[in-house]
């Protein structure tokens, strides 16, 4: 008699463990331990990758798993620039810029799924650019801090690029969503 053993939960365990990362995180870069943030971000990095790759290898893709994911991703990045703008590493005004953006956008899709019905969100070119930025950014910083002095450098550029680029996806989502809403407002009278 064969067992049949359901291993189909291992991405989403993947992902809740990378969500309680967050907050050891946070308490890394809040209190200056920028070695250990380095490889904990490492480390949720590359359980980002495996979960993935393990739920599209063996075919274990959820509802709840689609839904976890970003949630893990956004609440991991946020932790980051919160934590090095508090410990005085990332300027004021852009982490302003990077959480209004996600903030416009979330409250964007509740009153989309509110007025409208189900949000089905479509990330485009450059709201993945954007994303991208963002990691390069919070990568090097960390690295920078963590006394990879390679990094340094490249840390004011894409502070001016990630910023421009952030701006510019939260206005593209403003006004597809914005005229895609109208359109089906319209076509509702």
């Amino acid at each position: 008699l064969r067992l049949a053993m359901n291993f189909s939960w291992i991405p989403n365990a993947i992902t809740i463990a990378r969500m309680v990362m967050a907050m050891p995180l946070l308490w890394l870069l809040v209190n200056g331990h920028y070695p250990q943030a380095f490889w904990l971000a490492v480390v949720a990095g590359a359980s980002d990758a495996l979960d993935g790759v393990i739920a599209q290898r063996f075919g274990w893709r959820s509802v709840l798993g689609g839904v976890l994911d970003p949630i893990a991703d956004k609440l991991l990045m946020s932790v980051c620039f919160l934590g090095l703008w508090w410990s005085w590493n990332l300027p004021t005004w852009l982490v302003a810029v990077v959480l209004t953006r996600d903030l416009v956008i979330v409250l964007g899709a509740f009153f989309w799924w509110r007025l409208i019905g189900t949000f089905t969100p479509a990330p485009t070119g450059i709201s993945k650019m954007t994303t991208l930025l963002q990691i390069v950014l919070i990568a090097l910083m960390l690295a920078h801090l963590a006394g990879m002095d390679f990094a340094q450098s490249w840390v004011p550029p894409l502070v001016l690029a990630t910023a421009a680029m952030t701006v510019t996806s939260g206005g593209d989502y403003v006004v597809r969503y914005g005229l895609r809403a109208w359109r089906i407002h319209r076509s509702r009278q």
